[in-house]
């Protein structure tokens, strides 16, 4: 593929999307009537109150649950339904916000352990692939440290770009900058641009940052209070490749008062509804 031409898999789509925990106690209708289209190669963000149904959808494109409802597509191949069994593969790679870098591997180790153990590149290959990851994120020098030696933010990094080596159809980002001070995000975000416009994958990014889905995303997707269904896209127009300019001009802050409205709503919706819960 040339260098930022769009991905040719990773088409996503979800259509009629529901889920039901405990269906016969509790009975909580996590996820309702979920549908939507991701073309390949798209960045796409979910933001939404805490409690509308991110996680869990995730969850199931990633392949750690299953649905009550609906179906989940990859390049038109079903990888969730009711009676489909959860199935994670290499295919679909989550970045969780708390991270999961081997401690005694070294930052080289850990970016070459995929493609090895997977048998998609001897160590040579991945050890050289790594370093070329490594000096787009501004890493190159660090490979042979251990993560604890390493700050918060360089390990994200490294996560990420660790994910990247194996090539994924779809990359799942579950809000990996949460934690970080604003000035880290900044530069976490430039780098993930980066790797974004040199190798366009499809990209599930969950956040409850609008500014960040906004200044990333090709789509945002605002999703409603529990049950959690589709409220509002917010279609990002913004040209690429992106830098922190952008977060000055009236379309930028236009877009982003788009999102804050529809999940300022939201918000509401799901503080009342907590209240009259405890009442």
């Amino acid at each position: 593929m040339a260098q930022g031409a769009k991905a040719e898999v990773g088409a996503l789509s979800i259509r009629n999307a529901d889920k039901v925990y405990d269906p016969e106690g509790v009975n909580v209708h996590a996820v309702m009537d979920f549908s939507m289209e991701i073309k390949a190669g798209d960045f796409f963000a979910i933001v939404g109150p805490s409690g509308c149904g991110k996680t869990t959808l995730l969850n199931a494109i990633a392949g750690f649950d299953d649905l009550t409802g609906g179906e989940i597509r990859l390049d038109g191949e079903v990888i969730a339904a009711p009676g489909v069994a959860p199935f994670p593969d290499s295919e679909r790679i989550v970045v969780f916000q708390h991270g999961a870098l081997f401690p005694w591997k070294t930052v080289i180790d850990n970016i070459a352990y995929g493609p090895i153990t997977q048998n998609t590149m001897n160590k040579k290959e991945a050890h050289a692939q790594a370093k070329q990851l490594l000096s787009k994120i501004g890493l190159l020098g660090c490979e042979h440290r251990y993560p604890g030696e390493i700050s918060s933010g360089m390990r994200r990094r490294v996560e990420i770009v660790r994910a990247m080596i194996c090539d994924p159809k779809l990359l799942l980002l579950d809000e990996p900058f949460r934690a970080m001070d604003a000035l880290t995000k900044s530069v976490m975000h430039e780098h993930l641009l980066k790797l974004y416009d040199d190798q366009p994958k499809t990209i599930f990014f969950i956040t409850h940052d609008l500014e960040e889905s906004i200044y990333l995303a090709d789509k945002v997707i605002v999703m409603t209070s529990r049950p959690g269904t589709v409220k509002v896209v917010v279609d990002v127009d913004l040209p690429r490749p992106r830098d922190f300019r952008m977060l000055a001009t009236d379309h930028f802050i236009e877009l982003k008062q788009q999102a804050i409205d529809a999940v300022h709503e939201e918000a509401r919706k799901a503080f009342e509804a907590g209240e009259r819960e405890l009442a």
